[in-house]
């Protein structure tokens, strides 16, 4: 393909037409609409391009500060799985190790979608909670 010349694309039996430029936006535009980072009060969460999830230190820059899980879905099976208190020992126990164990608690305890609060933060432990999944909680929020 040279410039100037037009990108067909066939979508659900539809064709479109777009110049190089147009297909570039529109590359750039779904790889934007792939990725997205939510920052909460210490933690972060980015939803990668390959589909995985990634739970990182809020500012953090150096991958030792970070756990990828597979998928979204991959990350709540194991929060599911942790018991109705949980400390970072108990998610240790899933092969998690080092200070990612204390990130997870605490972005659990952060993230709205799930019910969760920090109960205590010596040690730290995380609190399942039924009647606040979808609020803006913060870890600190409701700790003993």
């Amino acid at each position: 393909m040279r410039d100037g010349e037009s990108i067909v694309l066939d979508i659900d039996g539809q064709s479109y037409e777009l110049s190089r430029e147009a297909a570039t936006e529109l590359q750039d535009a779904v790889g934007d609409a792939l990725t997205e980072r939510r920052e909460f009060f210490r933690t972060a969460g980015t939803f990668r391009e390959d589909g995985s999830y990634e739970v990182s230190r809020r500012s953090a820059d150096s991958a030792g500060n970070a756990k990828v899980f597979q998928s979204f879905d991959a990350m709540t099976r194991l929060f599911d799985r942790l018991p109705d208190e949980f400390t970072a020992e108990d998610v240790g126990r899933t092969g998690i190790t080092g200070s990612r164990r204390h990130l997870l608690v605490r972005h659990f305890a952060e993230h709205p979608d799930f019910a969760c609060r920090i109960g205590s933060r010596n040690p730290l432990t995380g609190k399942k909670e039924a009647d606040i999944v979808g609020e803006d909680a913060t870890a600190e929020v409701g700790a003993d």
